[in-house]
């Protein structure tokens, strides 16, 4: 594997078991970067992610946490603390994207629904700031999503979740710049993920209407090479921004 540019560091991926999440985790760690592989229930996927990051000679621990609970990302970080002493990458990828007509929508499932996403984001990125500011070149990456900014029918507990991840990525930006943390976001549209039924819709209403100027959907891992080119060297001069992955899809309808 090669260990360049980002050798000796440390990342945090949450929601990382499968699909975008396991891509981040496993690009990452083919730099060189240790990663903690969280998941909240899919012990089994998350497992699988280590094994193939160690298999490949890399670095990885398994924290299962719920990130909607702000004590059991407390717990976290204190184990990322123990095993490796640092952390310097933070990636909030932990969501839902469950589509449910307006109507529908419980209290606790716009709640449940929130608390992943943004709550979620916030318990990491408070918890891991004693870390991250010790760091050289410290990074935290919020994933979004394409309806965050184009909006989308029957999901409107993701798409206000989304959005109010932008917003929050701004607001860091500019809290967290004099201690030299960059913060961005990377929201992904289009992209060919395998939809589990306890996450997600398996053929949500926005992919049926949107089209790519590139005329195919995108992968994971491009989505992923993304995030690491903003956790390396190259992107130190970019913050606060929101970087769409999506095939020209926001652009074309």
């Amino acid at each position: 594997m090669s260990k360049e540019p980002l050798a000796a560091r440390v990342a945090l991926v949450t929601g990382a078991g499968r699909n975008i999440g396991r891509e981040i985790a496993l690009s990452l760690a083919a730099s060189g970067t240790a990663v903690v592989i969280n998941v909240r229930s899919s012990i089994e996927e998350g497992q699988s992610v280590v094994d193939e990051i160690t298999e490949r000679d890399g670095r990885a621990l398994l924290c299962v946490a719920d990130v909607a609970d702000q004590q059991a990302v407390l717990q976290m970080v204190v184990e990322i603390e123990a095993q490796w002493g640092r952390l310097d990458v933070l990636v909030n990828n932990a969501a839902v994207r469950r589509e449910t007509k307006l109507d529908d929508i419980s209290a606790d499932d716009w709640h449940r629904t929130l608390a992943i996403i943004l709550d979620g984001a916030f318990f990491c990125t408070q918890a891991a700031l004693r870390l991250l500011r010790k760091s050289e070149r410290p990074t935290i990456v919020n994933i979004g999503g394409m309806t965050g900014h184009t909006g989308a029918a029957n999901r409107l507990h993701v798409v206000t979740a989304k959005a109010g991840l932008a917003g929050m990525t701004r607001a860091l930006a500019h809290e967290l710049a004099p201690d030299g943390i960059t913060v961005n976001c990377v929201a992904p549209g289009m992209i060919d993920t395998v939809r589990h039924a306890a996450s997600s819709s398996a053929n949500p209403d926005h992919r049926r209407r949107h089209h790519t100027l590139l005329a195919r959907h995108g992968t994971a891992g491009e989505v992923a090479q993304t995030v690491a080119w903003l956790a390396g060297d190259g992107a130190r001069f970019v913050t606060g921004q929101v970087i769409h992955v999506n095939g020209g899809a926001y652009l074309g309808g």
